[in-house]
């Protein structure tokens, strides 16, 4: 074999063949591939490191479990081919014409442009000579420079794409399988000692017509000596040539900040800034490899290299903690680290060290984790993701959660079934961000969605505007009687007499109210802001509204079924403005969003904008969706939604975490609606792409129950996927904002350290209760432990039914000599 993916799995690096043209190009034109690359061309380091690298030079053996892949470290076995970098761009076009026209000639076997600048070409390995002979061969060949550094056999090349632009030549030849293990073991025993030895026979004037020519490093001065060269260092970390490129040589660094910093900030942050000791060294160096395994690629030699042995720990016990954190499950960056981060980026530039603002132009959007979710999401549906690429990808999550309100509305016809119920998709939305931190993106984007709603109310509004002119010009004479027609698209800057009117004259659809500036509610509503949460709870439910007057000219509306939805858009502290109240439901109801925080991001030179093209794509989808009609049933998406609940709710009670547990009931159920809201744009796309469409509109008006039967087609991993998202998405928000509001609405603790604003997903082991307390534990330390986590409010009642709680449900029981031992 001459081609292997390379990827890590268990801490180690591992390769595996690739054995058709089909595999190859499929792992190059992957969803995630194609984003990564297109950040990657505009300068993102991490986007780089995240593209599918392959190895053309090395053979890896399957070890036994695997599904026929290979440990790379410590391989020497040579391949049938071997790459060659050119990194000079022009030097690379004019190289690129000379292979293109003779490629037999050259032995060549793929050619690709890459990521940032120049190429890089697979050829033939001539057998009996080394890498190194075989490039410089090539590079006399073609008169061309190149790096010869390189000539490791486990080297790795960040791939880009399988379009024509990017894959210029592909040869068949390179799966080949005849691969004689046998033949080939003998020869790499003879060239790893030429290697050694220096013997390598290298072209005549090979330093001169290279610069960039370096000889092998046994061929200097230490060979010179007569001192033997040194053997058996990890050639597998060769990825680190596309890194090192940007990294000073002493110190290794994430984006631009040495770890040894960031290691020294997390201590001073969250240690007192006391490093570890014997009496707790394995705790701490597991706590700091828990965070640091996510900035560190997961890999465990990187981890070795930068996590101290702290007070004489052991080095067999220091990757103890170091394999234990890996087994953890993966989340997204913890919010401490991120927070350290962040920290020790502003430490440099206050010692002015701008470079992490000239060199890293992303690095504040990737240590922040804004693309975490990005990275995530499945590949999203036809208009959903045009909502994502106009938004900007940091803001993906808020885009999603903005829009769904605006798709659940043009779907007025839908019904989900959920735990039973078959109700609307029904959903309202609040995106909190700071001033200037992207909130405005979504004008544009939710005015796309509603534009036919839109041009439609406009008409309407023209006619009543009409009526009031006539009414105006009459001196005399009985008012015609004011036309009560059916506007859906309704502003929130109104009165709750005249919106009650507008809800009740929509015909028994949905209305959608959208408002950049939240504010307008708590000023407009200012006294009646009772009135709005009471509307929007009886539209979640799709519940009756009725409003009696006295006055015969007052508004009296009776709404068997109020059908409304609301995306608003302001700051935090509009947010605790709009909903002042925390336990009448009205905040379970309301799915919140946040937009990253871009304090310290540099200016964009090219910020997200809609366009015409993204601007088309919403409106096809857009114009399908108030075809779709019925009730439809989501098994899948059902049971992945009693999965989510019970797993929230045994941490919940692992960490005796009542408001977790309230929370996660209203949680799944929007999580639910807004799956199947983005998910509706999938059967629309799917339709267009077959039919066309005006085709795609025939056939739904043609088959009523099309869309329901496509849907339930549609219930794979990616759907599911998408589910977890959300709702871990949505109820960490929640909990981020309003904790210690619920608690104290509940005359619950009043934990003014801040531990239960910890987000949800960031969780894994030692950080609930159950998981800190020991295997077998006494009352006493439950109750210690409970003090220090939840605070002093914690009285032996609360310990006692917690641990009552915990007997009840199987995880925990009382040993014969009183003590309680986890199950």
């Amino acid at each position: 074999m001459s081609c292997n993916l390379i990827f890590i799995e268990g801490g180690r690096k591992m390769a595996r063949p690739i054995t058709s043209e089909e595999e190859y190009r499929r792992l190059r034109g992957s969803k995630a591939q194609m984003d990564n690359l297109k950040l990657a061309r505009q300068g993102n380091q991490a986007a780089k490191r995240r593209l599918v690298q392959f190895n053309y030079s090395g053979h890896y053996p399957p070890a036994e479990g695997t599904d026929g892949a290979g440990a790379v470290k410590g391989r020497r076995l040579p391949s049938a081919a071997f790459g060659f970098d050119l990194d000079d761009p022009g030097e690379f076009k004019r190289a690129a014409d000379l292979l293109l026209a003779e490629p037999e000639r050259y032995g060549l076997l793929m050619l690709e442009r890459s990521a940032r600048q120049g190429g890089h070409a697979v050829f033939k390995r001539q057998e009996g000579r080394t890498i190194l002979e075989n490039q410089v061969r090539i590079a006399s060949m073609l008169d061309c420079e190149m790096d010869t550094s390189a000539h490791d056999i486990n080297r790795v090349y960040f791939t880009t794409s399988d379009q024509p632009d990017d894959l210029l030549f592909l040869s068949p030849e390179l799966f080949n399988d005849s691969y004689d293990e046998t033949r080939v073991k003998a020869e790499a025993i003879q060239l790893e000692n030429r290697e050694k030895c220096g013997n390598e026979q290298l072209p005549e004037g090979a330093h001169k017509a290279n610069k960039h020519f370096r000889p092998n490093p046994a061929t200097t001065a230490d060979t010179e000596n007569g001192k033997k060269p040194e053997t058996g260092k990890d050639a597998t970390e060769t990825d680190a040539q596309e890194t090192g490129k940007d990294a000073t040589p002493d110190k290794p660094r994430y984006l631009g900040i040495p770890y040894e910093r960031i290691i020294r900030k997390w201590w001073e942050m969250y240690n007192d800034g006391q490093e570890p000791v014997k009496s707790n060294r394995d705790v701490l160096t597991f706590e700091l490899a828990v965070n640091l395994r996510h900035i560190c690629g997961f890999d465990r030699e990187t981890m070795n290299s930068i996590i101290p042995c702290y007070d004489g720990f052991p080095q067999a016990q220091k990757m103890k903690c170091i394999d234990s954190a890996l087994a953890e499950r993966r989340t997204q960056m913890p919010r401490r680290l991120r927070e350290t981060i962040i920290a020790a980026q502003r430490d440099m530039m206050n010692e002015g060290n701008d470079s992490l603002l000239t060199d890293n132009s992303n690095s504040w959007e990737e240590s922040t984790g804004d693309l975490y979710y990005y990275d995530l999401l499945p590949k999203m549906p036809m208009g959903v993701r045009d909502s994502i690429e106009a938004a900007g990808r940091p803001l993906a999550m808020a885009a999603l959660v903005g829009i769904a309100p605006a798709i659940g509305a043009l779907a007025t016809g839908v019904k989900l079934d959920i735990h039973g119920k078959a109700r609307g998709l029904n959903i309202s939305s609040f995106i909190v961000g700071e001033f200037a931190s992207g909130k405005g993106q979504l004008d544009d984007i939710i005015a796309a969605w509603m534009k036919e709603l839109q041009d439609e109310a406009d008409i309407y509004t023209q006619q009543e505007e009409e009526w009031a002119n006539k009414t105006r010009r009459m001196k005399s004479g009985k008012a015609p009687e004011q036309p009560k027609l059916p506007v859906r698209m309704l502003t929130l800057n109104n009165t709750v007499a005249n919106l009650a009117e507008r809800l009740a004259n929509t015909g028994g659809k949905h209305s959608f109210s959208f408002t950049p500036e939240a504010d307008n509610v708590a000023l407009k509503w200012k006294q009646s802001v009772s009135d709005f949460s009471v509307m929007l709870r009886q539209a979640y439910d799709e519940a009756r509204y009725d409003r009696e007057a006295k006055s015969a000219d007052a508004v009296r509306v009776h709404i068997e079924k109020l059908l409304w939805n609301v995306t608003l858009c302001g700051t935090q502290d509009a947010l605790y403005r709009v909903i002042t109240n925390y336990t009448d439901g009205l905040l379970s109801r309301i799915s919140i969003a946040r937009t990253p925080d871009n304090t310290f991001a540099p200016l964009a030179d090219q910020p997200p904008s809609m366009t015409d093209e993204l601007r088309d794509n919403i409106g096809m989808v857009a114009h399908l969706l108030p075809l779709m009609n019925g009730t439809v049933e989501l098994p899948k998406l059902e049971e992945r939604g009693r999965q989510w609940l019970e797993s929230i709710r045994k941490d919940a009670l692992k960490n005796d975490d009542r408001v977790l547990a309230r929370q996660r009931f209203r949680g799944c159920v929007n999580a639910q609606r807004i799956t199947a809201a983005l998910w509706l744009p999938k059967v629309a796309e799917t339709l267009i792409r077959e039919h066309g469409t005006n085709g795609a509109e025939t056939r739904l008006k043609r088959d009523p129950k099309l869309w329901m039967e496509t849907l339930r087609k549609m219930q794979n991993e990616d759907m599911m996927r998408l589910f977890d998202i959300i709702a871990n998405y949505l109820i960490d928000n929640c909990l981020y904002f309003f904790r210690e509001r619920i608690e104290k609405a509940y005359n619950a603790s009043d934990n003014a350290s801040g531990i239960n604003r910890i987000m949800r997903p960031n969780k894994g082991k030692n950080d609930t209760i159950y998981e800190r307390l020991n295997d077998v534990f006494t009352f006493e330390e439950a109750i210690q432990l409970s003090t220090a986590i939840k605070g002093t409010s914690v009285t032996r009642n609360s310990v006692h039914q917690m641990l009552k709680n915990w007997k009840k449900q199987g995880i925990a029981m009382v040993t014969p000599k009183g003590f309680f031992q986890k199950i």
